[in-house]
């Protein structure tokens, strides 16, 4: 697969403004990590419904309630994983997460039972899908960043800020480096579910991935070298099993690209498919292990 100079510009362009907003999100404040994310999960949820509703088209007729009810209900989980720093007054959001969690959740299998005109138990499941697609992934993104677990020998420093920044860098140097590769020297198609990627693209972009981050980890922080192999390891492995798992999707839907929003790079899913499953992975590494 030739590199393509217009197409690798554009991704290039894309991909300057789509960090710049990244990481202004993810270091002003906590506030602003949430908000960051809130807006990530607003996104990846239409695009889900719009490849569901592809898929299946009972799904479109989904009433307003069911639509907008189960990402609320996924914004309830994700402010149920914060922690005491997130309040409001007396308010902590992760009381109010689990209240509006809880409510939506009952309500919405109540309005599909006895006020939907066509019910239908595959409906359910498919937005229950999204919701562990999706909502599970950002409510651990803000879990991971409500850690405080000390990383590195050098400085103490907040792993709630230190490990969404690596689990995140690696998934972009991945999908990069995973991009040129494949681009320059992959001959082997890797999957016939994301035909274009290759084993060369593949391999090539998660080693330069976890030694590039790594080898800066240690530079920076003089980060524990093997916890570092550790998660960039788990976060490029399962960030390629939510590639294939949204190209999937796709295939299933019959387009190319779950959105349009980002020149290059397609929709939010497209943007993100890696990150929500690597996540899941790199939070279970950490609770169990870190």
């Amino acid at each position: 697969m030739a590199l393509q100079l217009q197409t690798f510009r554009t991704r290039t362009l894309t991909a300057i403004v789509f960090v710049v907003i990244m990481l202004g999100g993810m270091l002003v404040s906590p506030w602003s990590f949430l908000l960051l994310f809130s807006i990530i999960h607003v996104g990846c949820w239409i695009d889900y419904q719009k490849l569901a509703g592809l898929i299946d088209p009972d799904y479109r007729h989904i009433s307003t309630f069911h639509k907008y009810g189960v990402i609320l209900a996924g914004f309830g989980f994700m402010l149920w994983m914060t922690n005491d720093v997130y309040a409001i007054g007396s308010v902590k959001l992760s009381e109010l997460g689990w209240f509006l969690m809880m409510v939506v959740l009952i309500a919405l299998p109540i309005n599909e039972i006895l006020l939907s005109r066509q019910f239908k138990l595959k409906i359910i499941f498919t937005s229950l899908a999204g919701l562990l697609y999706i909502s599970l992934s950002c409510g651990l993104m803000i879990a991971l960043r409500s850690e405080g677990i000390i990383f590195g020998s050098l400085f103490s420093l907040d792993l709630g800020l230190i490990l969404p920044l690596l689990l995140i860098g690696t998934i972009w140097v991945n999908d990069t480096m995973a991009y040129i590769v494949g681009s320059l020297v992959g001959r082997t198609p890797f999957s016939s579910i994301s035909p274009k990627k290759t084993w060369e693209g593949t391999i090539g972009g998660a080693v330069l991935a976890i030694a590039g981050i790594t080898a800066l980890a240690f530079g920076l922080f003089q980060a524990d070298v093997p916890q570092v192999l550790f998660v960039t390891a788990i976060a490029c492995i399962s960030g390629i099993l939510g590639d294939l798992l949204e190209s999937k999707m796709k295939r299933s839907a019959g387009v190319k690209d779950s959105g349009n929003i980002m020149p290059g790079h397609g929709g939010f899913l497209d943007r993100f498919d890696s990150l929500l499953v690597a996540t899941i992975f790199v939070w279970i590494y950490v609770k169990l292990f870190m």
